[in-house]
């Protein structure tokens, strides 16, 4: 059985669960809002189904009840937020106007997120920079579960990067957002809750085999996109949004899902650009004349607009919910 939702329920149901769980108000609400956003963009396993582990985490300790977020302007276009074991969405949204401030004065601005968590999708937050009229290059690493080729031991989390540029209009033209790995982990995370397999070239099982079963790919490594490619874009983001932010390494933090292991102490690295300090109006001409040449094209489209369709449905439809989830969100909002 099922349910629907609207998604002023959605971000309600999820506000009350982390408050149960002991988040503050302000950080659960920032953390629901991210959930909303990934249920009206058809993004199931960043929405709902992550509610009851936030609230496990909350109750275990692997996210701090009482974090509270320091931003420093260490230089004037560098902004770094230790987010003391939170939420990352809190300790972004506490850097946000700064480090926006800083990329309209300066043309670049940077800002370095540690002491961290998963952030939700990390297309929502270059988007955020999109509809502040800059171009965003957005990085957040994870636990580590892809291997180098030819090694079978994880040493870079699934580490995706999101770029958005502004359309001009107080929205995003296209978000290209994807991980290092073939899919996203917690695409087999929700393969495996729903007792599905997985596709074949999405992971490896512990002995280095390539398997198609979701428990066993979350005992061995992801495949990386690409092969050697991806596992490169996965050492790119450990770079920028571990070492450079001052984190944990991928294979330093604790795991994204159960119990085991303090908070994660991962990291986010963000870029933002000003178009007026470079190409002047001449950008958004040419971001023009580069979309419809993608666009004019029968059966293209830009990046992000299956996300954009998916919000015109999911907006007028609601969200559907299984009686399962439905069971393990309750719980979650009781067992704190």
């Amino acid at each position: 059985m099922t349910i629907t939702l609207t998604l002023d329920d959605v971000e309600k149901l999820a506000g009350d669960t982390l408050c149960a769980a002991g988040a503050d108000k302000v950080a659960a609400a920032a953390v629901a809002r991210s959930t909303r956003l990934a249920e009206r963009d058809g993004i199931r396993s960043h929405g709902l189904l992550y509610l009851p582990i936030y609230a496990e985490h909350l109750v275990c300790g692997k996210v701090s009840k009482a974090a509270k977020p320091t931003v420093a302007k260490t230089q004037n276009a560098a902004v770094r937020v230790d987010a003391d074991s939170g939420f990352a969405h809190t300790a972004i949204d506490a850097g946000w106007g700064t480090f926006t401030q800083a990329a309209r004065d300066h043309g670049v601005a940077a800002m370095s997120i540690h002491n961290s968590y998963n952030c939700g999708v990390l297309g929502h937050h270059a988007e955020r920079l999109a509809e502040d009229g800059l171009i965003g290059l957005c990085f957040t690493h994870a636990p580590a579960s892809i291997a180098p080729i030819g090694g079978r031991r994880p040493v870079v989390g699934t580490n995706p990067f999101a770029v958005a540029t502004p359309n001009g209009k107080g929205g995003a033209l296209l978000v290209i957002d994807q991980s290092a790995s073939a899919i996203a982990k917690s695409e087999i995370l929700l393969r495996s809750r729903e007792g599905r397999d997985i596709e074949s070239g999405w992971a490896l099982d512990a002995d280095g085999n390539e398997t198609t079963d979701a428990d066993a790919a979350l005992a061995g490594s992801m495949l990386p996109s690409g092969g050697y490619k991806g596992f490169g874009v996965g050492l790119m983001v450990e770079i920028l949004a571990a070492a450079l932010a001052g984190a944990n390494l991928s294979t330093e933090a604790s795991p994204f899902s159960g119990t085991k292991g303090g908070p994660p102490g991962t990291g986010q690295f963000f870029i933002a650009i000003n178009p007026d300090a470079f190409a002047g109006a001449a950008f958004q001409a040419s971001m023009t004349r580069l979309a419809a040449s993608i666009t004019d094209q029968d059966g293209a489209r830009l990046p992000g607009a299956r996300r954009a369709n998916n919000r015109a449905r999911i907006e007028k439809e609601g969200v559907s919910v299984d009686d399962a989830l439905m069971d393990r969100i309750r719980a979650a909002g009781q067992a704190a």
